[in-house]
């Protein structure tokens, strides 16, 4: 009787600290609606990440993930650590993991997802050989080498090592996309497990409890869950038909959603009768421009010079791209990895310093500098607002500035991209959008034999060097003096950092939906949909 009493007791106290947990001003209801995508068939990140249904990202359990400042945190890990080599990794994992099945959740779930990912043609295989860089990952991919030589191993139910071809001091990270598969479940039911709620076990903080094709997805809080930030909801509904702002804006004015993305044409309405409910997010996208390094006249460092000074980042962004897309000082888009204030406070407009530049190459007011033309990519999406207005606002801006005439075209993905790798042209409006959170993924490209013909042995060693340490702390100091060189050289002219826009409800309250210290709102799934709450209206 005394043990039943206790229970009861216990019981009775568990659930006290649970409402608790919530803040005073929660609601009672603690249900999210949003919209997600269709997708493809299977909601298993580790099946397909280019067609993926719903949100696997949110029911599975990664190795780590980021919070709204982009710090790492561990998840599935309670702790890692690195050979002396840099080679391996180990990794702790969290004892008493379970599925939502009960089924225990161990190391072994975490390499069968690898294992299988690396002999099934998996379309996110790149990630895990270039950026992870996995010991043998091709080989074993095409067959050449066998499984046991894979360099992913369970060596009991809580520890993993992973043996890499060279340092990743940031493969932590790049375990964010790691999430286990329940190789018990694919055993009974193959692949198609990840096609229904009633056999998809989960092992993140929700799990599927409906999923109606075309309809629905319904996610509720996982008993079974052990890891950090435990959920404030009870359940989110996700709408897979309103995964399209032209329909999802107007059921969110109709209050039949909680939140929805914006295209270009809402902007500017959502902006002017909902400016509190914005919620700007950094795309981790740079736009820069690039030159061929070694032909006139961009070979000359006075004519790039003259160019990255004659740019009015603060008027472009605050006018014709207007809520999408912030200033480009530096590589790094603030919130990333490797962005310096250092090097921000260096890359302003000035106009004086542009036309003395100029006049150091030989062009005073722009006399005898060449018809050049200013390539741009062709592309939808969040690009389309961005590029064309963009490249017709920099002819604008160095014919007042500095006096030249530049032409401006459009071009097919392909044509830009050969005219840029083969150095078929001299002058490209260049994106680039981040791959892993890390410096190295933007720093790199500007090392020799990269994606440009501009060659420095000074920062080549820095950034090798950078790339192959494992603590940020002396990391940091190395990227800034990379860059640094990049700004001397002008060897990029930077111009803005893409942006995308959401609005959300006033009731959803949280850290999750709180703004970082930059003043955006990244959208860490993980992270942010634990960390939200309903308050009361």
């Amino acid at each position: 009787m005394k043990k039943l009493v206790l229970m009861l007791v216990l019981v009775l106290l568990a659930g006290m600290i649970a409402i608790a947990a919530l803040p005073a001003d929660a609601a009672k209801e603690q249900v999210m609606r949003g919209t997600t995508m269709e997708g493809g068939t299977y909601m298993d990140w580790m099946k397909t990440v280019y067609n993926r249904a719903g949100n696997p990202d949110v029911i599975q359990m990664p190795i780590s993930t980021y919070d709204n400042n982009f710090e790492l945190h561990p998840v599935a890990a309670e702790s890692w650590s690195v050979s002396e080599d840099g080679l391996t990794w180990t990794f702790k994992l969290r004892p008493g993991m379970k599925w939502s099945d009960g089924t225990p959740l161990t190391a072994k779930d975490y390499v069968f997802a690898l294992e299988r990912a690396v002999t099934q043609g998996y379309d996110f295989a790149w990630y895990w050989s270039w950026a992870g860089g996995v010991k043998n990952w091709g080989a074993v991919e095409s067959g050449e080498l066998p499984l046991a030589e894979f360099g992913v191993k369970a060596v009991d139910d809580i520890t993993i090592t992973v043996e890499t071809t060279d340092p990743k001091p940031y493969f932590p990270g790049v375990a964010a996309f790691w999430f286990p598969v329940p190789k018990h479940a694919v055993d009974k039911y193959g692949d198609e497990y990840a096609t229904k709620a009633e056999t998809l076990p989960c092992s993140g903080p929700f799990m599927v409890t409906q999923w109606v094709k075309g309809d629905r997805i319904v996610l509720e809080k996982n008993p079974h869950y052990i890891g950090p930030w435990q959920p404030m909801l009870e359940r989110i509904i996700l709408y897979p038909s309103l995964d399209n702002p032209e329909v999802a804006f107007p059921a969110f004015l109709a209050g039949d959603i909680d939140g929805t993305a914006l295209n270009v044409g809402q902007l500017a309405f959502a902006s002017r009768r909902f400016p509190e409910l914005m919620r700007p997010n950094a795309l981790f996208q740079v736009y820069y421009l690039a030159f061929d390094y070694e032909k006139p006249p961009f070979n000359d460092a006075n004519v790039r010079k003259a160019l990255f000074y004659a740019v009015n980042r603060d008027e472009v962004t605050s006018t014709i791209l207007k809520d999408v897309a912030v200033p480009a000082r530096t590589l790094c888009s603030p919130g990333f990895p490797g962005y310096s204030e250092e090097i921000a406070s260096q890359t302003g407009f000035n106009p004086t310093l542009a036309k003395e530049y100029l006049a150091k190459a030989g062009y005073p007011d722009g006399k005898g500098f060449p018809k050049v033309d200013l390539w741009y990519r062709i592309e939808g999406g969040y690009h389309a607002p961005i590029v064309k207005p963009l490249a017709e606002y920099l002819q604008a801006q160095f014919k007042k500035i500095l006096g030249i005439d530049i032409g401006v075209k459009g071009m097919e993905l392909k044509t830009w991209m050969d005219g840029l790798t083969s150095r078929e042209h001299n002058f490209f409006l260049s994106p680039y959008m981040y791959d892993y959170v890390d410096a190295s993924n933007f720093f790199s490209i500007f090392q020799s034999g990269g994606r440009h013909n501009w060659n420095n042995a000074e920062y080549d060693a820095l950034v090798r060097e950078a790339n192959s340490l494992s603590e940020w702390a002396v990391r940091e100091p190395l990227y800034i003096q990379a860059e640094q060189l990049i700004v001397d050289d002008a060897a990029a002219v930077y111009l803005v950092h893409a942006l995308e826009n959401k609005l959300v409800a006033a009731y959803l309250k949280g850290p999750g939906q709180e703004a970082n210290k930059y003043g955006l709102y990244p959208q860490s799934i993980y992270y942010t949909w634990c960390n939200t709450y309903i308050a009361k209206e």
